[in-house]
């Protein structure tokens, strides 16, 4: 993997589909090649708005990769595209 990837996973507190997917970018991020950061979908209205029904979202260069599960197979491997 060239270069480091920015991911962004939009969810929610309470979210038992965000913490599997948040262990998962923990577990992954060991390997490098991105870095990650969390956004509250309830800490802002237009957020909400947009990805309210679909938490967990994960994004790899602002492009929507994943939502309400993420495979790590195809998450790597999207990474490297």
């Amino acid at each position: 993997m060239s270069g480091s990837r920015e991911v962004i996973i939009y969810s929610r507190k309470g979210c038992h589909l965000c913490e599997i997917v948040k262990e998962s970018l923990v577990k992954l991020h060991k390997r490098g090649g991105f870095t990650w950061h969390e956004v509250d979908v309830d800490s802002n209205a237009e957020i909400r708005r947009l990805y309210n029904d679909e938490v967990p979202v994960v994004f790899i260069d602002g492009r929507k990769a994943f939502k309400y599960h993420m495979d790590e197979k195809e998450f790597l491997r999207k990474l490297a595209a």
